[in-house]
């Protein structure tokens, strides 16, 4: 039986490697996921031409695993702001909702059309915060780097 080495020098079997990366979560493409931003938040659920309710449980359960992996950067980018700071401060109220509204049990697939397509518009408008953030975030990191003189030769 042939082995892979993985990461930390540990011998693999081909089988237990492949269980392995399937138990990893696939991580959603930034651009696929704000494209579907924009069409959940383009539905009108009051109206009859609303989404299937697979359709917006499937979005729901994308914004959701994406939501989830943002927030974590977020949570890490942060830790390089000063605690008493604005943009912290801001930055802390986002995650608390966004801890809040990704640990919701999802609805289930005998959800009305309208509360499922809402749960995903809730979610949309949850992941453009999250992305908004860490813009914010990262730009205050830039700005603040302190700037290098050239090195001369």
């Amino acid at each position: 039986m042939a082995s892979l080495i993985a990461p930390g020098n540990s011998v693999v079997s081909p089988e237990a490697h492949e269980h392995m990366t399937s138990l990893t979560p696939a991580v959603p493409d930034k651009v696929e996921i704000l494209a579907l931003v924009g069409a959940a938040l383009s539905w009108d659920v009051d109206s009859t031409a609303r989404p299937a309710v697979k359709d917006a449980l499937d979005m729901a359960r994308q914004f959701t695993d994406y939501g989830r992996i943002v927030a974590d950067d977020l949570e890490t980018q942060i830790l390089s702001l000063p605690a008493d700071s604005d943009l912290y401060i801001r930055s802390q109220a986002t995650l608390g909702e966004v801890s809040r509204r990704l640990h919701l049990r999802p609805p289930v697939q005998s959800a009305s059309p309208q509360s499922a397509g809402k749960r995903a518009q809730n979610l949309a408008r949850l992941v453009q915060a999250l992305n908004r953030t860490i813009g914010e975030v990262v730009r205050e990191q830039v700005r603040s780097r302190p700037v290098q003189a050239p090195q001369r030769e």
